[in-house]
C-alpha cells in the first residue's frame, strides 16, 4: 500500500464516501482548466479537520487547501495529494454589534452583503472579490484602497501537521501586501472582521461602484484567475505589460486579455502548461522592457514541467 493509499483508506474510514477519488480540479478553479486531485474532500466540521491531519501526519502526502479557485492555477497533469476545500459547515456568519465572525468558507461578497444588512461600513472593498473569507484572509486580498488586514480582528486556524485548532490575532498574522504570515499548515475555519456603523445607502453605492468598475475594467465573462501578478512598488503590473506590446499576446489557448493586461484570460482548449508559458514570456518581455521583474500572484498547484 502505497502512501496515498493509506491516507485514503484512513479518511475513507472516517468520511465515508465525501471522500473523492481522482476529482477533476478544473470546475474547482475560475481558470477552469488542470487536472484530478488524487484525495479530494470537503470538510465540514473538525473531526474532518482531524482525520486529515492524521492521514497527512501519517503519510506524509502533500496538500493544498483551495477556496473559490480565484487565483490557482493547477497543472494538467493534476495534483498528487491531498486536496480540502471547506464545507457547507464552514459557511455562516454571527454578529456581535459592529463585529461579525464568519466560516471560512463563507464567499467574501456574501459576507460584504451581510455587513450591508446590519448596516455596517468597512467590507465595501469585498464585494468583487472572488474569494472566500479564509482565502482572502490568507492572501491579504484587497481593492478599492480596503484590504482584508484592515478590518480582520482575529483568524480561527486549524493546524493540520502541529498541533490543532488555534486563534491568531490580527496583530501576530504578518500582513503584507497579497500575503500574510499564516501558518502554511494552517487552515483558515473561521474570521472575525472589526467594522463600523455606517450610512446604508452610502454603503450600498460603495458597493455598486466597486461592481460597475470590475464589470467595466476586467474580463469576467471569460475564464481567468483574477490578477496574475503583483503590483510593483509605485507602479502597476497592467500598465507595464501594456506597455511593452503584450495585449492580445497568446501561448497556445491562454491570452494576455485585452481588456485588462493583468488578466490572462483562458479559451476551451487552454492547457495549464500555456497559461504558464504566457507568464513567463510577460515576465521576460516586462524585465527586457522596464527592468522589473513581475512576481506572480496566482499560485500553482501540483508538478509543472520545468521548460515551461
Amino acid at each position: 500500500m502505497n502512501a496515498i493509499e493509506r491516507a485514503e483508506q484512513i479518511l475513507r474510514d472516517a468520511c465515508g464516501e465525501r471522500l473523492r477519488v481522482a476529482m477533476t480540479m478544473a470546475p474547482l478553479t475560475t481558470f477552469r482548466i488542470g487536472g484530478p486531485a488524487a484525495l479530494y474532500l470537503e470538510p465540514e466540521a473538525e473531526p474532518d479537520l482531524h482525520a486529515a491531519s492524521l492521514a497527512l501526519v501519517e503519510t506524509g502526502i502533500p496538500f493544498v487547501v483551495i477556496g473559490k479557485g480565484s487565483n490557482l492555477l493547477v497543472a494538467d497533469e493534476g495534483f498528487a495529494g491531498l486536496v480540502l476545500r471547506l464545507g457547507r459547515g464552514y459557511r455562516w456568519v454571527a454578529r456581535d454589534g459592529s463585529r461579525l465572525t464568519a466560516g471560512g468558507a463563507m464567499p467574501l461578497p456574501a459576507l460584504s452583503g451581510v455587513a450591508l444588512q446590519h448596516r455596517l461600513s468597512g467590507l465595501e472593498f469585498g464585494i468583487a472579490i472572488p474569494a472566500t473569507v479564509g482565502g482572502a484572509v490568507r492572501m491579504n486580498a484587497g481593492a478599492h484602497a480596503g484590504a482584508m488586514a484592515d478590518v480582520v480582528r482575529s483568524i480561527e486556524v486549524y493546524r493540520l501537521l502541529s498541533g490543532g485548532p488555534d486563534t491568531i490575532p490580527a496583530a501576530e498574522a504578518a500582513f503584507a501586501y497579497r500575503r500574510s504570515g499564516l501558518p502554511e499548515d494552517g487552515v483558515v475555519t473561521a474570521v472575525t472582521v472589526n467594522l463600523s456603523p455606517g450610512d446604508p445607502a452610502a454603503i450600498r453605492s460603495t458597493m455598486d461602484e466597486a461592481r460597475a468598475w470590475r464589470r467595466r475594467t476586467q474580463p469576467v465573462a471569460e475564464p481567468n484567475c483574477g490578477s496574475v501578478f503583483k503590483n510593483p512598488k509605485d507602479d502597476h503590473a497592467a500598465r507595464l505589460i501594456e506597455a511593452a506590446g503584450l495585449k492580445g499576446h497568446a501561448v497556445g489557448g491562454a491570452q494576455v486579455s485585452t481588456k485588462h493586461a493583468n488578466f490572462i484570460v483562458a479559451a476551451p482548449s487552454s492547457r495549464a502548461a500555456d497559461v504558464l508559458a504566457l507568464i513567463g514570456e510577460v515576465q521576460e518581455a516586462v524585465e527586457r522592457a522596464s527592468g522589473i521583474r513581475l512576481e506572480r500572484e496566482v499560485h500553482l498547484v501540483g508538478a509543472f514541467d520545468d521548460a515551461a
